[in-house]
């Protein structure tokens, strides 16, 4: 599992310092179940599909979305807007393009387009019921955190 793990943290630490300018640091990773993820007040999510699917998710609180949002865009930001939401979503994009780069060597993956989630503590719902969610916390800013959200199996097509 950690072969898994490790790219996304080691993904998301450099797409925050190169894309963003920002230092994050990942926290300990845990297991949750899938019913009882609540997210922030912004999540985006990606699916992965082929030798391994699943889906990736980025969740944080309003006020981490459009402090990245204002960093990316140089220009103040007060509310969910649109630029909100599409910084939110190309980040998640970023990372889950960047694993599957990474993780390309040993499989062959395809990502979708994100999908945006909003709304204060709303609740990311998984399919199936042996699906297994790896929550990463990281760091950000003074004492801001956001979590990665990470569900991903390899089906019978990998090595």
């Amino acid at each position: 599992m950690e072969q898994y793990i490790k790219p996304f943290i080691n993904v998301c630490i450099d797409v925050f310092k190169q894309f963003i300018g920002c230092e994050i640091a990942a926290k300990i990773p845990y297991f949750s179940e899938k019913d009882s993820i609540a997210g922030g007040d912004i999540s985006a999510v990606i699916g992965f599909t082929g030798e391994a699917c699943g889906a990736v998710i980025i969740s944080m609180q309003k006020k981490v979305a459009i402090k990245l949002t204002d960093i990316l865009t140089g220009s103040p930001h007060t509310s969910m807007d649109d630029d909100v939401l599409d910084a939110i979503g190309e980040i998640v994009n970023i990372i889950a393009g960047n694993v599957k780069q990474e993780l390309g060597e040993t499989m062959n993956m395809i990502i979708s387009l994100p999908t945006i989630v909003q709304g204060a503590d709303h609740i990311v719902r998984w399919p199936g019921s042996q699906t297994r969610i790896l929550c990463i916390p990281f760091s950000i800013f003074e004492d801001d955190v956001f979590t990665l959200l990470v569900a991903i199996e390899t089906t019978t097509r990998a090595h």
